[in-house]
């Protein structure tokens, strides 16, 4: 309902003028307000068996395909391959804009509740969070988590909304020369190589995109294999910046996409210092499932 066009202009759009525009400016608590009654009163409406047939048909509510313990088994073995990472339980939900605001994901992607909240749709933005929360003075901050995340776009048949993602991030403070990229870049390869590995992997490779000239090379001294990516559409416009990789792992057969990572300008953002600095990295828990 948030673009200006098809159903949700229809719907919102009345003789008084737009009914979102009324909505968005109403002051938080009102809102909240407004959406929980709305959402009580469509609820007193159903029956038990209505909620029964939604959940066979929902593809945001219905439970994974894919075994528990595998899927516990891999989320372990990933967060003891990162030892030098602080494991952080994550809530499901983060405060409403977290997505579009500080990571420029559409808004629309994510999926928003009744209380000012989103649902999460990417551990890394919560580790952000929680990241600048603890950051002060020059030491960095490691945080890693895995978290069942919710993305509205559709994916391929049969598989559903809602997945697992293996998350890390490191923040701290520009110290001249790229000398954080250059150490904290290097340290989050070897990071995603070394889960892939823990679990079984093959062969693991990186590819590269350089987004600025000056992080050319980065990775020259990682001893991980690494190829040029020059034409990656994802993850450019703001999303990273200097410079991001995605991961590829074979466990007996071709290689994979498994997990990406890069620089990013979320932390500088979140507290408004140019000097802030935070590198992300993240596997797919339920990809890695399908392919062991």
């Amino acid at each position: 309902m948030g673009h200006d066009d098809g159903p949700g202009h229809r719907v919102l759009a009345g003789p008084g003028g737009a009914a979102a525009d009324v909505l968005a400016g109403l002051p938080g608590a009102d809102l909240t307000t407004v959406q929980l009654e709305v959402a009580r009163r469509r609820a007193a409406r159903l029956s038990a068996a209505d909620v029964r047939r939604r959940y066979g048909t929902d593809r945001f509510v219905g439970p994974s395909p894919l075994p528990s313990a595998l899927l516990r088994r891999i989320e372990d073995t990933l967060l003891a391959a990162s030892p030098a990472f602080e494991p952080v339980t994550l809530s499901p939900l983060t405060p409403l804009g977290t997505h579009s605001v500080v990571t420029g994901l559409a808004q629309h992607r994510v999926v928003p509740t009744g209380r000012g909240t989103e649902v999460a749709a990417d551990p890394t933005t919560g580790l952000a969070l929680e990241a600048a929360v603890r950051r002060s003075g020059t030491a960095p901050v490691r945080l890693a988590a895995v978290q069942r995340v919710v993305r509205t776009q559709r994916v391929a048949e049969g598989l559903f909304a809602h997945f697992s993602l293996f998350g890390a991030v490191t923040a701290g403070r520009d110290t001249g020369g790229l000398g954080f990229e250059r150490q904290h870049v290097a340290e989050h390869a070897r990071l995603m190589a070394a889960g892939c590995r823990a679990l079984g992997a093959t062969d693991v490779e990186l590819a590269v995109t350089v987004l600025d000239p000056r992080f050319d090379g980065l990775l020259d001294d990682v001893d991980v294999p690494i190829r040029p990516y020059p034409d990656r559409e994802g993850g450019r416009g703001g999303y990273y910046e200097g410079l991001c990789f995605k991961v590829y792992a074979a466990f007996g057969g071709e290689l994979a996409d498994v997990g990406d990572g890069g620089l990013t300008p979320w932390t500088r953002r979140l507290l408004g210092n140019a000097k802030e600095r935070l590198m992300t990295s993240g596997l797919g828990v339920d990809r890695l499932a399908t392919l062991l």
